[in-house]
């Protein structure tokens, strides 16, 4: 959510913000009924502050409405993708509740956001530039050459990729794919591909995959490592298990949310690595930019010169971006990614039209001009007052809670935080510089919250004490203080219904004023949660395997060391020889003082065990197609040594599940 609305009457009375001197609204909050999946109505106060948020933006221009329409060939009413299941993985028949005015559940501005991301179908942004929106969290571009599609960026699942081409083909005929271009390294922009073409065509037509500097290693390394905890917490960042309706998700702000289908990867044959890069391809020219680092590690944007359009990929969007992203990942550098725009309206500041891999074109140059100057000057206004505030020795939350845009770029709706915030992207410029630690002692090495929270509960003289004094918040709107007592309660004593229900609907409200698509599914994920108890299953690899097989061995190897159980291998000392038959790769694993190193050599003549086995067949293991004991009694594989040791050595190795607790210990 946004806290810094400038206008008086939500400053007075929005209890979210939480500002020592100003009145406290007190109101009788009504008796309402949950809906189906336990959500609350929206307080008097929540209607009073999304309301009040509405008077104070320009929500009737329509501009952007009519840019997003523009160009529309056809569209699918009945848009769903089914998966192999037979459930759908994509549809956008289900956000057909978005339209009208903005209901006191769902922050207007993001309802508008919402509204327009509903948009979709095929459009023609430019002659000879096609766009497929809404088919996924993303865009898949199509750029005409002489014989064929130049395909940008094709979604995120096998599945949409290939009803988005299927849809392209029916109203534009039927055209060969004489090349692919991946934007960037994040899997909403590549994880389709397969269903556009296959790697035998590829190779036997010599298409080009074009791709920036670094692409493959980022594109497989990033969830390998911290993939079950990023993918735990892509549920709260992207609520996938919350109802859609106006109590429920609603959308990213970035789109609708991403398909969870069958991921798939094609390795480049050309990489980007230097700015500008003129190729021509399939006879049409392009001029790439290779911004690393901005909101990818690896990503570029192109013009096309002759066509007078540039595509600025994820570095400029119609929202305000991440700089720490709630899935968890690296902080990205708003100076640098400032500074990429700067680069891109020198380059390429003659563009008539703009698209990108989310949202709605822009035509006109003057019109695009001001949207990359105020997508520039937010990253980098972020960053240089998070720093000057940081000098004067002010922590990250509060610099967060008094950071505001100027009204020049707050009030430009590409720069509203649908995605990002103002409040969390603040805190990212200080990790980046400062790291976790705000300089307080008391913050050094506080207490776990499961024994802050029994603290806490004592202190309030117990639990019910605490309950009635988060109930009063709660009634007088103060939202985020009822959460943050609830919730030392709460992991005080988890059994305790009242607690955990009073808490689901602080969060409710919390969700309701958000702006931010993300932070309206963490809030409202963490109701849903409380009250219906966390997931059955995590990540499914199985889903990835087409990606997991162009990951290098190493990031498997690095992932391992990181599953080891310290406790179990104390005192443990072993080596094993890990030889990948099929690829020609064996690498020597060490395992001392409770941890595991690995090196690529050849194997180790005193080791305790040598496995002989075929790449395939290891991330079949890994992803939980095999499983370890019946395999290493299999045929598939030859072992040196002693079977029941190189048991023992995976026995050591936690098998994390993804499905652990965030909102309850």
């Amino acid at each position: 959510m946004n806290h810094t609305v400038a206008i008086a009457f939500v400053l007075a009375v929005s209890a979210s913000a939480c500002s020592q001197g100003k009145p406290k609204p007190v109101f009788d909050p009504a008796d309402t009924a949950p809906d189906a999946a336990g959500n609350t109505a929206p307080s008097e106060l929540t209607g009073a502050i999304n309301r009040a948020l509405a008077d104070s933006l320009p929500l009737s221009d329509a501009r952007d409405f009519d840019d997003a329409k523009r160009g529309l060939i056809a569209t699918d009413p009945e848009l769903r993708v089914i998966g192999a299941a037979g459930a759908p993985i994509w549809d956008m028949v289900a956000y057909g509740f978005v339209e009208g005015e903005a209901p006191d559940s769902v922050n207007p501005s993001l309802w508008r956001q919402a509204k327009l991301n509903n948009i979709h179908g095929l459009f023609e942004v430019t002659e000879g530039v096609y766009q497929l929106r809404g088919y996924d969290l993303a865009n898949m571009t199509l750029i005409e050459g002489q014989t064929g599609w130049i395909v940008v960026d094709p979604l995120t699942a096998e599945e949409t990729a290939r009803a988005a081409m299927a849809f392209a083909e029916k109203h534009l005929g039927d055209r060969a794919v004489t090349a692919i271009i991946f934007t960037h390294s994040h899997v909403d922009h590549f994880g389709g591909v397969l269903g556009v073409l296959s790697a035998e065509e590829v190779n036997e037509r010599g298409v080009a995959i074009i791709a920036p500097e670094g692409f493959i290693e980022e594109a497989t390394s990033e969830n390998i490592l911290a993939g079950v905890t990023m993918g735990r917490r892509s549920l709260f960042m992207f609520g996938p298990r919350l109802p859609r309706g106006e109590r429920g998700h609603v959308g990213s702000g970035l789109g609708k949310g991403p398909a969870y289908g069958t991921i798939g990867i094609l390795p480049p044959t050309q990489i980007i690595d230097e700015t500008p890069t003129e190729l021509t391809v399939d006879g049409v020219k392009l001029v790439f930019q290779n911004a690393p680092g901005s909101e990818a590690p690896a990503e570029l944007t192109f013009h096309l010169p002759e066509l007078g359009a540039f595509c600025g990929a994820e570095v400029v969007s119609h929202n305000m971006h991440n700089l720490y992203t709630l899935r968890g990942a690296q902080v990205r550098d708003a100076l640098r990614w400032a500074g990429y725009i700067d680069e891109i309206i020198s380059l390429f500041g003659k563009a008539e039209v703009y698209f990108g891999s989310h949202h709605w074109p822009i035509w006109g140059n003057p019109r695009i001009i001001e949207f990359l100057e105020k997508q520039r000057d937010t990253y980098k206004f972020i960053h240089d007052q998070t720093v000057r505030l940081a000098l004067h020795g002010f922590t990250p939350r509060e610099i967060a809670e008094q950071l505001e845009l100027p009204e020049s770029l707050r009030t430009s709706f590409p720069n509203r935080g649908y995605y990002g915030t103002v409040e969390h992207n603040a805190k990212a410029v200080y990790q980046r510089y400062f790291g976790w630690y705000d300089g307080n002692p008391a913050h050094l090495n506080p207490l776990p919250p499961e024994e802050a929270g029994a603290k806490y509960v004592e202190l309030a003289g117990g639990a019910a004490n605490l309950l009635e004094n988060a109930r009063s918040a709660y009634d007088r709107g103060e939202y985020r203080w009822a959460a943050e007592v609830l919730n030392h309660l709460v992991f005080a004593d988890a059994s305790n219904q009242d607690a955990r229900e009073l808490l689901a609907k602080t969060y409710d409200q919390l969700g309701y004023q958000a702006e931010s698509g993300p932070w309206r599914d963490v809030y409202l994920t963490g109701a849903f949660e409380l009250r219906h108890g966390g997931p059955d299953t995590g990540v499914d690899l199985a889903t990835a395997m087409n990606m997991l097989e162009h990951a290098p061995i190493e990031r498997f190897l690095e992932a391992m060391a990181a599953r080891l159980d310290a406790d179990k291998a104390a005192g443990e000392e072993m080596i094993v020889n890990l030889v990948f038959t099929d690829v020609g790769e064996s690498y020597v694993l060490e395992l001392k003082n409770s941890v595991l190193r690995h090196y690529a050599r050849d194997p180790h003549p005193d080791a305790n065990v040598t496995l002989r086995i075929t790449k395939a067949l290891y991330l079949r293991m890994v992803a939980g197609r095999a499983g370890i004991k019946d395999t290493l009694f299999g045929d598939e594989l030859e072992i040196e040594g002693s079977r029941l040791d190189l048991i023992g050595f995976f026995r050591l190795l936690d098998k994390p599940t993804g499905t652990f607790n965030i909102v309850v210990p």
